[in-house]
């Protein structure tokens, strides 16, 4: 057996005939991916259809032509051609400055993700003899939900033969619903499920 090594790598021979390879030469990049930040809208060259209806940079639409004819006009005006509206027939395309219509959308996306309100609900968990102490902090710690905006669901949950004085869960709260009624609505009235007895609280509007 012959090992011939090289810069290239090692190769295998045995009587003369090639047995086996340790090649470690370059890899060819083959095609590169699509970078994730790539738009998926599509802009200049890769607007690829028959025809479109093109806009200007003044909202003006100014007629249905070929891609190559409208990035002729956008080029000339140092602007891009940009698809807004490629289910359109034709697709609708606009000739503007890509970098300011991409941040302009960006931040279109993030004003109407901060006026989104996302309701939570969280739980306060009591017993059927909780006592006072206890009973005040979960209290205030349900009003501090619903001051965040969140709901609120007050259980009462019940042991072994616990469950025989179901009145005892529902006093308590007839209570909670009395104390919290300045910053609370109740949005699903006391129920018994097995062992749990709850109530939900809505934040008062």
């Amino acid at each position: 057996m012959i090992d011939s090594s090289g810069q290239g790598g090692r190769l295998l021979y045995k009587g003369g005939e090639l047995i086996g390879s340790g090649f470690s030469g370059f890899r060819g990049r083959g095609p590169r991916r699509q970078d994730s930040r790539t738009p998926s809208v599509r802009v200049n060259e890769r607007i690829r259809v028959p025809e479109i209806r093109v806009i200007d940079e003044d909202g003006k639409q100014i007629g249905i032509m070929s891609p190559s004819e409208a990035l002729k006009i956008a080029r000339e005006k140092d602007l891009d051609l940009v698809e807004v509206a490629p289910q359109a027939t034709p697709p609708v395309c606009r000739i503007i400055n890509f970098g300011k219509w991409q941040y302009e959308q960006k931040k279109k996306a993030h004003e109407a993700k901060k006026k989104q309100t996302v309701i939570t609900v969280k739980e306060v968990k009591f017993r059927p003899a909780t006592d006072e102490h206890d009973y005040q902090f979960k209290k205030n710690n349900a009003i501090k939900m619903l001051k965040e905006g969140d709901k609120v669901k007050a259980t009462v949950s019940f042991r072994g033969r616990e469950i025989t004085h179901k009145e005892l869960g529902s006093q308590l709260l007839d209570r909670l619903e009395r104390d919290l009624a300045d910053h609370a609505v109740v949005e699903a009235r006391p129920k018994l499920e097995g062992m749990h007895m709850f109530v939900i609280f809505a934040p008062k509007k």
